[in-house]
């Protein structure tokens, strides 16, 4: 098993992980590469903090009856972020 990744492959990884299971190996890769270089250390934390960010406003404007948008006009905005998760 090969432990070093390039930064490419890294930041490639850490999207990858915000959709779907890392395999063990690639976990594994990925912890040894962030222990050692801040900038992936960095992009994963702001890649994370950005998704985090959209859940919550997704929350947030699913329960906002002050919003000025059709329950259908909601559903289409819930479903695009959905769907660009996935």
């Amino acid at each position: 098993m090969k432990l070093m990744l390039t930064c490419k492959q890294a930041s490639q990884i850490i999207s990858q992980s915000l959709d779907t299971p890392l395999s063990w190996s690639d976990r594994m890769k990925l912890k040894f590469h962030l222990f050692i270089c801040d900038a992936c250390t960095h992009f994963n934390q702001q890649l994370r903090l950005i998704k985090n960010a959209i859940q919550r406003m997704k929350l947030e404007t699913e329960n906002d009856d002050t919003i000025q948008l059709t329950v259908d006009a909601k559903a289409r905005i819930n479903q695009a972020i959905d769907s660009n998760q996935h």
